[in-house]
C-alpha cells in the first residue's frame, strides 16, 4: 500500500511540475501611437514625373508581447492629404483633386484603415514581415510589407514602406488599366506609403 501511495504521489508531483514548467508567461501590452510624432509620406507616379506629400494619422496602436511586435492597427485621416513638392495654386489644385471623388472621395470616406493580421519575425531583432488588411473607401485588401522596430528609452519606433495598387481600391482616375489613349496624362496605379509610427 505504501508503495502504491508513493507511486501516486510521484505521478502527481510530476504532473504539477509539468504545469509549472509549461505555464505560459506573457507581457502583452498595447501601446498608443503618438500621432504628432508619427509620419506617413505618400508618393505617386505619372508618365511625366511624380508628386509626394504627407497625410496624418488619426489614431493607432501597436501590440507587443514580451517585447515582440504581435499586432496593431491605425487609421489615416484622408482629409489631411498634403502635397509637399508644389506651392501656390498648383498645390491647392492637386490636393483638392486627390480629395475629390476622382480619387479618394474624402467627403464620403474620410479615413483609411490598416489592421495587422499576422506578424512574422525575420530572424533579426526588431525585423518583421507584416500581413494585414488595408481599407480604402469601401474596399479591403490584404497587403504585405516589411517593418523594423527600434527602441530608444521607453519609446518604440516602427518604420516601413509599402506599395499600393490604387486601382484595386476603386481609385481609377487617369489609370491606363481602365482608360485608353491617355498618353502622357497616364497616372500609374502604384503609389508608395512610407510610415514612421512612434508609440507614446
Amino acid at each position: 500500500m505504501k508503495s502504491r501511495l508513493s507511486l501516486i504521489g510521484l505521478l502527481a508531483a510530476l504532473v504539477f511540475a509539468g504545469f509549472a514548467f509549461t505555464e505560459p508567461t506573457t507581457d502583452a501590452v498595447a501601446l498608443n501611437v503618438d500621432t504628432n510624432a508619427s509620419q506617413v509620406i505618400w508618393k505617386g507616379y505619372k508618365v511625366t514625373g511624380s508628386h509626394e506629400g504627407t497625410v496624418q494619422l488619426k489614431n493607432g496602436s501597436l501590440d507587443y508581447d514580451n517585447g515582440q511586435l504581435t499586432g496593431g492597427s491605425f487609421e489615416i485621416d484622408m482629409t489631411t492629404i498634403n502635397c509637399t513638392d508644389l506651392q501656390g495654386d498648383y498645390k491647392g489644385q492637386l490636393e483638392g483633386h486627390l480629395k475629390s471623388a476622382d480619387f479618394f472621395g474624402v467627403e464620403n470616406y474620410p479615413t483609411a484603415k490598416f489592421v495587422i493580421t499576422k506578424v512574422i519575425s525575420r530572424g533579426k531583432p526588431g525585423d518583421y514581415k507584416i500581413t494585414g488588411n488595408l481599407t480604402i473607401k469601401e474596399t479591403t485588401k490584404e497587403v504585405k510589407f516589411q517593418t523594423t522596430v527600434n527602441e530608444s528609452g521607453a519609446a518604440k519606433t516602427a518604420k516601413g514602406k509599402l506599395t499600393i495598387d490604387r486601382s484595386e481600391f476603386d481609385v481609377r482616375y487617369g489609370s491606363g488599366s481602365f482608360f485608353d489613349n491617355l498618353g502622357d496624362k497616364t497616372i500609374y496605379d502604384e503609389f508608395d506609403l512610407e510610415f514612421t509610427l512612434v508609440t507614446k
